[in-house]
């Protein structure tokens, strides 16, 4: 037997976290202390923008990449919420534009000044209403403009023209309970939905049909996520019937079992996966955790590769995650988190090294 066999060769097995410097973290930020499985952080090339704790609503702070350090308690924040901010979303189309759902049923849009805020922001450029309880997940269309998803506590997908603010879709009746993720594929022709009936469902916005379906793909009644790999595969998280947490590698052309099922530990965080399409590599943060591990999905058995873990003493109460196209390449760096501690951000970049 060659030594070949035994270890896989893979480009990114040595890849190695690293925090940033003290000064180059966000300090002095009460993040969020809401209930609610979202990363409480989205990042694009020029902004930082985390949900923080407010009286009387709720509000996120957006800050210019560059500005670290101590940000001042009377910072300006976007605060035309009325009730707390569950999750936010950049557009993958502008820079500028970000938008919000939050416990008061509405989602808002947003547009940030070019240079950050220089004072509150409390009017959006668009207020989406047509859900009837909280809105938990906002994700916009990865390919098409102006389209934004939202999806709420009363088990309602609507997907938006935020131009007109028109409603496109709504789908009602596909979930009887609560969806706890939503992943576009990655042409943005379907999307995928986790839900608290267990199920994982593919569905196809434009027909409004659910395409491809799995009933109990975790066994556990704690939160499952599931997202969409690029070759059309889904990759969920979620407990085990002993409360074990899972990862799991679904083809949907055949739901019938998981093409790769892995425990992980017996944490009771939800574990949210981010995935590089360019390198396939997948990041499971569970939320209280204090660790990143990531994994390589391969085509041949047994597709799910552990590569390695980060480690780090604080456990992260939410996390970012900086698109490609906001990576200093010339590094080698293939990721970056933005890693939320109770009063602070810390930047966390993922390395290749060279040989």
């Amino acid at each position: 037997m060659s030594f070949r066999k035994v270890v896989r060769q893979s480009k990114f097995r040595h890849v190695f976290g690293q925090p940033v410097k003290t000064e180059q973290c966000y300090d002095d930020i009460r993040v969020s202390r809401v209930t609610w499985d979202s990363t409480f952080c989205a990042v694009n090339p020029s902004f930082v923008a985390i949900i923080v704790e407010a009286s009387g609503g709720g509000a996120f702070l957006v800050l210019p990449l560059h500005k670290t350090g101590r940000i001042d308690k009377a910072y300006p924040t976007v605060c035309g919420h009325t009730g707390p901010v569950l999750d936010i979303d950049w557009c993958p189309h502008n820079d500028h534009v970000i938008a919000s759902g939050s416990e008061d049923c509405t989602v808002m849009v947003w547009q940030i000044p070019e240079n950050g805020l220089s004072q509150p922001l409390t009017e959006p450029v668009v207020v989406l209403e047509g859900h009837s309880k909280r809105v938990g997940i906002v994700t916009w269309h990865p390919t098409a403009r102006n389209v934004l998803l939202s999806a709420g506590c009363d088990n309602v997908v609507l997907i938006w023209n935020v131009g007109t603010a028109e409603e496109l879709y709504r789908l009602d009746g596909l979930h009887p309970d609560l969806i706890y993720s939503v992943s576009w594929s990655r042409d943005g022709s379907r999307f995928c939905t986790a839900c608290k009936d267990k199920s994982v469902r593919v569905i196809d916005p434009r027909r409004g049909t659910v395409v491809a379906e799995k009933e109990r793909a975790h066994e556990g009644a704690r939160p499952m996520r599931a997202i969409f790999l690029a070759d059309g595969k889904i990759f969920t998280t979620g407990f085990s019937r002993m409360s074990e947490r899972q990862l799991a590698l679904w083809d949907t052309e055949n739901l019938e079992e998981p093409m790769g099922l892995q425990e992980l530990d017996s944490s009771n965080g939800a574990l949210l996966p981010f995935y590089d399409p360019d390198t396939n590599v997948v990041y499971v943060c569970g939320k209280g955790d204090s660790s990143i591990r990531y994994f390589e999905i391969t085509d041949e058995p047994p597709y799910i590769h552990f590569l390695n873990t980060f480690t780090s003493k604080e456990p992260q109460r939410g996390m970012g995650w900086m698109p490609k196209r906001g990576l200093d390449v010339s590094k080698c760096e293939i990721a970056r988190f933005y890693k939320l501690h109770e009063r602070k951000c810390e930047p966390i970049i993922m390395t290749v090294p060279r040989k």
